[in-house]
């Protein structure tokens, strides 16, 4: 899979060069998103998939902080050879709360994945959101969601949440 990584880094501006060596050093990328226009602030991961072979991740609807926090566990856990799946609970994420993976739509990329795009030339490249619950531990395609939650993770997948229903 040929990325960033290969290109010429005398073509590449000054952002490009910065982007592209932080993946070099640390193994992946954090992009943050403020929110705008109503849109919820979000961070999205780049280098994932070149370097471990994963899906780069997108959550919604948290602080940079912590989000970064989220990736960069989340990050060394894939590296140490830990997969997940989607569509189903795992608990070992936020302390006493469940989170999920959801695969993100490709008609979805070119509204919130841009680094990610232009690192993997397109959109040949996998992409998961990370979902996070409400305090009762529930998701948002649960009836009893915290409804005012709901604007701060837009469901990304190709259909309600991908159509799974977790227990």
């Amino acid at each position: 899979m040929l990325t960033a990584l290969d290109a010429d880094e005398g073509k590449l501006d000054e952002a490009e060069r910065k982007f592209v060596s932080a993946i070099r050093e640390h193994g992946w990328f954090n992009t943050h998103i403020l929110k705008s226009d109503g849109k919820p602030e979000f961070n999205f991961t780049t280098g994932f998939q070149v370097n471990l072979g994963a899906p780069e991740i997108i959550v919604f609807g948290l602080r940079d902080e912590v989000a970064h926090g989220l990736l960069w566990n989340l990050y060394r856990d894939l590296k140490t050879g830990k997969r997940y799946e989607t569509g189903r609970p795992y608990t070992d994420f936020l302390e006493g709360f469940d989170v999920c993976f959801q695969v993100v739509d490709k008609s979805q990329y070119h509204e919130h994945l841009g680094w990610s795009r232009w690192f993997y030339a397109g959109d040949a490249f996998d992409c998961w959101q990370l979902i996070w619950p409400d305090k009762q531990n529930k998701f948002p395609w649960e009836a009893d969601f915290t409804s005012n939650l709901l604007d701060l993770q837009p469901d990304l997948s190709a259909g309600h949440w991908g159509g799974k229903i977790l227990n």
